[in-house]
Formats: structure tokens, C-alpha cells, sequence
């Protein structure tokens, strides 16, 4: 049985936390440049820490590494070197599992309210691997427009993963996936060089029905359907009015757990790297009721959520 299937045994749906570079901002952070919140691992890693402890005080029950923009190659371009550069990966994971402990040790405490079902509801800590698209800081984790081989795409993730591994994460997210041959890569990678480990895989969206390579989501969510190493697959920083046409799309392909973790409803512009404030008004906890009605069991937030979103989700649900 899977990690995240033990987990849902226990308390269905799981909240999953939300976004991370804004909540850095607020604390000072500067989150503007090639590195975006993973400038934080170099210069204040405490408030990465304080981040993820936020999100579990509000209800969360899956942390996200701060490593979706951090990887070797994007450290190395800065000018750290390679053992530098596998620290911060590593650091980044521990802060994430300091958080949780430090959590369970607070909620614990005899006279102290815990949000969401207590400190024995289950936490996870899942070390985020971002697309070979977002190293490239030109937008692509929405394009999906690169081709690298198979093996250039295991070469990119690899180093990452282990060190994610070895620091103690709980599973692996792959996440904001617009490529399908690089989500190949991926799940043949998971299995074969880390066989005591699981992923999800979410998907970035062109539309509520295509990767933003143009994949049918049906078709993507299908080939993964036979890898006992994917825990779960879903899609994240989209929309919110596509969410729930894509949770049917992948139940009617898929039987495994599905995942959705949108943006807050504002609209990214990935040419000018800018924001449109929400046009609908609606949240993440008006909308998650019916997404776990179209059969959704992970919920959570990306781009532009923040703690109250994730309690207010928790709550709705």
C-alpha cells in the first residue's frame, strides 16, 4: 500500500500546503531573480522553516520541499559550486521535516488546540523535483516547448532526488509537469533508481484536457495508470475553473488517487512574469467540496495561496 493511500486510510482528503515564494515575500524576502524562493535556502533558510510551519498550523498535512526551483545546474549558474549547491538541496529538506517535528512537538503539548484533527493526523513532507522547463527561468513549466533524451532528462533529476531521498523525505513531487517525455523520464527513473520511494505527478495545462504540450490529459494520466511507484496524479498551478473537468478527465483514465493544487484564481502572465487579481472571486474553500465530489482525495494551493487559504480549505472540507 502506498504512503499516500496508508494516509487517506486515515483522514481523506489531505490538505496539501500552498504556495511558498509568498509567503517569503512577506518576510523580506527578495524572491525576484532566476532562483525565486530557492534564493531563500541561501540567504534565511529559517524562514523556510517558518513557512512550512505555518501551512501545518493551518491544517496542512503534506509540506513541500522549497527545491522546485533549486537544483544543481541552476546553483551552479550563480556561481556556488557543486558540494554547495548539494547542501542547499539537502537544507531545503530538512527545514521542511524540522517544521513538522516541531509542530508535532507543540500540538502535542497538553492544553494546546491542534488545527485539522490533532497532531496524529498524518504529515508528510514531499521533496518537490520542478521541471527541467523551470531551471530554464523562461516560463517553459508553462509551454512544455524543450526536448531533451530520455537520459538528459534523468541526468537533470537524478542528483536532486538522491539527496532529497537521503535527507528523509517522505515521497517525491513531481510537480508542474508541462512535458510528457520528461514525466516519462521520471517514472522510469522512480522505479528503477529509487525503488523505496513514490511520487505524484501534476500536471501543467495548457486547457482543462491537454499538458501544456499539448498531451491529451487523458492519455497522460492513462500511461501512468500502471506504475506502482506514482501514488497519485493530478494537476497543479492552474486555473481554478479548470480543475474540476480535469479531475473528471483523469478519473475516467485513472483509478489512482488525484491530486489538485491550483493557483489562488489570479491569472499569471508568463511573458511579463505579472498578475491579474482573481476575476471570479472564489476561493480554494468554495470550490474544494466539489472537487472532491468529482472524486479529487488531495487538495491544496499553489501560486499566490497562503495559511489563511489552507485553513479555510481545511475547514470547507
Amino acid at each position: 500500500m502506498s504512503i499516500i493511500t496508508k494516509a487517506l486510510a486515515t483522514q481523506s482528503p489531505l490538505i496539501v500546503d500552498g504556495a511558498m515564494a509568498t509567503e517569503l515575500e512577506k518576510r523580506g524576502v527578495d524572491t525576484a531573480n532566476e532562483l525565486w524562493s530557492a534564493m531563500a535556502l541561501i540567504h534565511d533558510p529559517q524562514a523556510v522553516r517558518n513557512v512550512h510551519l505555518s501551512y501545518f498550523k493551518a491544517g496542512a498535512n503534506i509540506a513541500i520541499t522549497n527545491t522546485y526551483q533549486a537544483n544543481i545546474p541552476a546553483f551552479e549558474r550563480i556561481g556556488l559550486s557543486t558540494a554547495e549547491a548539494r547542501q542547499l538541496i539537502a537544507t531545503a529538506a530538512r527545514e521542511a521535516l524540522a517544521a513538522r517535528d516541531s509542530y508535532r512537538a507543540s500540538a502535542s503539548k497538553p492544553g494546546l488546540e491542534a488545527a485539522s484533527g490533532g497532531p496524529g493526523r498524518p504529515l508528510l513532507v514531499a521533496g518537490s523535483a520542478g521541471p527541467y522547463g523551470a531551471f530554464l527561468a523562461d516560463g517553459s513549466e508553462y509551454t512544455g516547448a524543450y526536448e531533451l533524451t530520455d537520459a538528459q532528462y534523468r541526468d537533470f533529476h537524478r542528483e536532486r532526488m538522491r539527496i532529497l531521498a537521503d535527507a528523509g523525505v517522505d515521497l517525491f513531487a513531481f510537480e508542474t509537469m508541462p512535458n510528457m517525455g520528461e514525466v516519462r523520464a521520471l517514472a522510469g527513473l522512480l522505479p528503477e533508481e529509487f525503488p523505496e520511494h513514490e511520487a505524484w505527478v501534476s500536471f501543467s495545462l495548457q486547457d482543462d484536457g491537454h499538458l501544456c504540450d499539448g498531451t491529451p490529459l487523458e492519455e497522460a494520466a492513462a500511461e501512468l495508470d500502471g506504475n506502482a511507484r506514482i501514488a497519485a496524479i493530478g494537476v497543479n498551478c492552474v486555473p481554478l475553473d479548470v480543475v474540476t473537468a480535469a479531475i473528471r478527465r483523469i478519473r475516467t483514465a485513472s483509478g489512482k488517487p488525484i491530486i489538485v493544487y491550483p493557483n489562488n484564481g489570479d491569472l499569471y502572465h508568463p511573458d511579463t512574469k505579472t498578475w491579474t487579481p482573481n476575476p471570479s472571486g472564489l476561493s480554494l474553500a468554495q470550490l474544494a467540496p466539489q472537487w472532491v465530489e468529482a472524486g479529487a482525495s488531495l487538495i491544496g494551493g499553489c501560486c499566490r495561496t497562503t495559511p489563511e487559504d489552507i485553513r479555510g480549505l481545511s475547514a470547507s472540507l
